[in-house]
């Protein structure tokens, strides 16, 4: 049985901790603890059709953002890590600075001193270089960096398919396997051969410029 705690904190990009919780649910064995903060739950309501109740009821156990006494506050309760998804430059700023002002900052800090794994998903652009000190910072302390940054070989048709991948990506960090992954297995000579009657023309405004 895995135990993760995941978070949902107040970025844009809900969908990619309410797709995760949806993921887990059908993976045997794996018992969630969910964390919402207030902003969350408004852009639950901005960015999808859903409602913060169906997010709830894809998981294990619900813990309010404000409950400091709740199990996953405490290392003696043992977890697998935990997920932030989307990780908002606030709850990264206070991950940094091992406040513990919200169960949210407070669990992650606590994954940190027990050495299990946080992995955060910011989802800002662009970043200043106080984000990156930030992103630096939290690296520092032990956490895992993994923006929702989309993958192309995989050929991608939908929405859906991109998050997908971002998703089932964060789960290969805690060794969870999701079938909707498609996995990279290299080339083969023909796929890098071209066909140069198929190729594009590209067009050059001064071919003495051209490079390759």
């Amino acid at each position: 049985m895995k135990r993760l705690i995941i978070g949902l904190s107040g970025a844009s990009g809900v969908i990619y901790g309410i797709r995760l919780l949806e993921m887990l649910r059908d993976i045997p064995d794996v018992e969630t603890h969910l964390i919402m903060s207030r902003y969350a739950r408004l852009n639950i309501e901005i960015e999808t059709e859903l409602s913060a109740k169906y997010v709830e009821s894809l998981a294990d156990e619900v813990h309010s953002h404000s409950n400091q006494a709740a199990s996953i506050s405490s290392g003696s309760f043992k977890t697998d890590g935990m997920i932030i998804a989307p990780c908002s430059i606030k709850t990264l700023s206070a991950i940094a600075h091992s406040s513990a002002e919200s169960l949210m900052s407070r669990a992650a800090d606590v994954v940190l001193k027990e050495s299990r794994r946080l992995v955060l998903m910011p989802r800002e652009v662009p970043l200043h270089t106080g984000h990156c000190k930030l992103l630096y910072e939290v690296s520092m302390l032990g956490a895992l960096i993994a923006p929702p940054m989309p993958a192309f070989y995989n050929h991608p048709k939908t929405i859906d398919d991109i998050v997908n991948h971002s998703v089932g990506r964060v789960l290969d960090l805690f060794d969870i396997e999701y079938s909707g992954v498609k996995r990279w297995h290299g080339t083969s000579s023909s796929s890098q051969s071209v066909d140069r009657e198929k190729a594009p023309e590209v067009l050059v405004a001064d071919p003495d410029q051209a490079t390759s």
